[in-house]
């Protein structure tokens, strides 16, 4: 019978080619993380610290500290006494630290341009995306007056309207001043028959 711990039954592979197969990782199961023997670090944090120096290294203000750095690392090792001086006159320990400054400030300032290119791309394509959604407005409007342009041209307008009144009035008169010459061309017809009802209405 096969050994029972904590209540639970083991699984005993059985058979030679169950006890010497490799085990597998499970799929429905996450990877265990590896062994990295590199230090991890944020990059986006990383990538803000390289920015704030490098917008630092490119001011007045690390201009004039760096100068006075320098003047003061002379002057003390020139002036100072000599068992007080700890970087004699070819300045090599001078030479070396403005040379390991150079060697990490130059990395920093190209980190930090990539990531102003990167913004930099990123906002011309959103730019570009906007134009292309202006212009396709604008072309929208365009047509939507042309439409209504035409649209227009066969309403009527005021001075149309004002020209058709003026062309009836005219008409108007004419055919009233027709009809007082016909009036008077027979005056003997309209006494014998005045205004009124006729004697064969009756």
């Amino acid at each position: 019978m096969a050994p029972e711990r904590d209540g639970v039954r083991e699984r005993v592979p059985a058979g030679a080619t169950a006890a010497g197969r490799p085990r597998t990782p499970r799929l429905d199961q996450p990877r265990p993380p590896r062994r990295r023997f590199l230090p991890e670090w944020d990059p986006e944090a990383f990538g803000r610290l390289s920015e704030s120096v490098a917008r630092f290294l490119g001011t007045g203000r690390f201009i004039v500290w760096m100068t006075f750095v320098i003047v003061l690392w002379v002057v003390w090792n020139v002036s100072a006494p000599k068992e007080l001086r700890f970087d004699e006159y070819p300045f090599i320990f001078l030479t070396l630290m403005l040379s390991l400054q150079a060697s990490y400030a130059a990395p920093l300032i190209l980190l930090a341009q990539n990531r102003q290119d990167d913004r930099d791309r990123v906002n011309l394509e959103q730019d570009r995306k906007q134009n292309e959604r202006s212009i396709a407005d604008t072309e929208y409007l365009t047509r939507e007056i042309a439409a209504l342009r035409i649209g227009l041209g066969e309403v009527a307008t005021r001075d149309w309207i004002r020209s058709e009144l003026q062309d009836m009035v005219k008409e108007l008169e004419g055919r009233q001043n027709g009809h007082k010459d016909h009036q008077g061309t027979f005056p003997a017809m309209r006494a014998e028959h005045p205004p009124g009802r006729d004697a064969d209405d009756r």
